[in-house]
């Protein structure tokens, strides 16, 4: 009893039934024109019932478009305050899952005027007689006589019946709309891969993100200290060093124009696309930051194409990244060989607790390795990183040719 009380108290319950009423009206239309196909057909007026099938099957074809869909999905977040995703564009759907809707949609809007309405007049009208004069009730043939206390009693039963009547009729649609409206399995499927989609995007963008800035940031700390100890002993040096912070950091605004771009679903430039060709570049930012390279090189880089090449420079920069964060300082290592069928890549640098130039200056998110270990995984490549020997580091990577592309 108290919670039919609450159902009569909330808003829902009647915008619900605002949205029955609509698909009775919205269904007049439907009717006049079965009930012409019908007359049309037969020719005789006493076969106006004949009319209620063709009534079901031209509701149930008004249902078909995709568009009546969007429609119906949209009122049923609106005024029934139920959650119906937007169908998903391009994926398989229950053909029949909407006409149903509609039909049962339109009955229960029907049972909402027709019976709700008649149910409220016999709750207001019944009182009204004189206690001496009985009160007649006819309904389908059915006829009764109600008389003194008894005339209120009804009256209150119907109008109990009749709030019943609204409420049940909302909860119906609102039980119904996400079931036949919502997404199919087949395009939970499709939003499940969409989902997952821009995950592995976002988590692809993260990473060019922390490789790029990281690496900027790193270098110019380091460049902008080498050129305040050279600034006055040798000037040549510092403008040098600047001019490489201003080359590192105009490449890694370029990076976070096109991640900020993408991650706003924003039309953006081209996305950076530096591969190994850049690598003496990038080598030559560190050589300004103070850090000796030992660069090897074997075997034909430009077989190294498209994603694997993208691929292998990020991977570098993050390995010479750490190199200078993390090591003790003495020569970095750097190592590319481009095999017949496998590139191997590897960063070898000192390390020392506490030590060196780059020891427990920079603070470290954590994130490198794991990321870098990750693209490897998704390349169907060979990942190392840990001690070699007595005070080095040494990162080494395994990448088969063929998935360049």
């Amino acid at each position: 009893m108290i919670k039919g009380m609450r159902l009569l108290l909330r808003r829902s319950t009647y915008t619900g039934v605002l949205f029955a009423v609509l698909g009775a009206l919205a269904g007049l239309p439907v009717a006049t024109v079965a009930l012409g196909v019908t007359l049309g057909v037969s020719g005789r007026p006493d076969s106006v019932w004949v009319a209620l099938p063709v009534w079901v099957v031209l509701l149930a074809a008004a249902g078909l478009p995709r568009v009546v869909r969007r429609v119906l999905a949209a009122g049923a977040r609106r005024l029934l305050g139920v959650a119906v995703p937007a169908p998903v564009k391009g994926a398989a759907t229950q053909w029949w899952r909407t006409p149903v809707f509609v039909v049962a949609h339109v009955a229960l809007g029907w049972t909402v005027l027709i019976g709700g309405s008649t149910l409220l007049a016999m709750g207001i009208t019944i009182p009204g007689w004189r206690a001496s004069d009985p009160a007649r009730v006819s309904l389908f043939g059915w006829a009764t006589e109600i008389t003194g206390v008894w005339s209120w009693i009804t009256a209150a039963l119907c109008l109990a019946l009749a709030a019943a009547l609204l409420a049940a009729v909302a909860g119906a649609l609102r039980h119904l709309a996400p079931r036949l409206l919502g997404p199919s399995p087949a395009e939970k499927l499709a939003m499940a891969a969409e989902r997952e989609r821009l995950l592995a995007e976002r988590n692809r963008l993260a990473h060019e993100l922390h490789d790029s800035i990281g690496h900027t940031l790193t270098a110019a700390t380091i460049q902008a200290a080498v050129a305040g100890e050279v600034l006055a002993a040798d000037p040549a040096a510092a403008r040098a060093a600047m001019r490489s912070i201003e080359e590192s950091t105009r490449a890694a605004l370029e990076d976070l124009d096109y991640v900020l771009g993408a991650l706003r679903e924003e039309e953006s430039n081209a996305a950076p696309t530096r591969t190994l060709a850049d690598l003496p570049e990038l080598v030559e930012r560190l050589r300004h930051a103070g850090a000796v390279v030992e660069q090897q090189t074997t075997g034909d880089l430009s077989q190294v194409q498209g994603t694997l090449s993208r691929a292998a420079y990020r991977i570098l920069q993050e390995g010479l990244t750490n190199a200078l964060r993390h090591g003790a300082g003495g020569p970095i290592g750097l190592r590319v060989a481009a095999g017949a069928r496998v590139l191997e890549l590897s960063v070898v640098n000192a390390v020392a607790d506490g030590a060196g130039p780059g020891a427990g200056r920079f603070p470290t998110s954590g994130h490198g390795l794991p990321g870098l270990a990750e693209r490897v995984r998704l390349l169907h490549g060979e990942f190392e990183a840990g001690p070699q020997g007595e005070g080095r580091w040494r990162l080494a990577v395994r990448l088969p040719l063929r998935q360049s592309v």
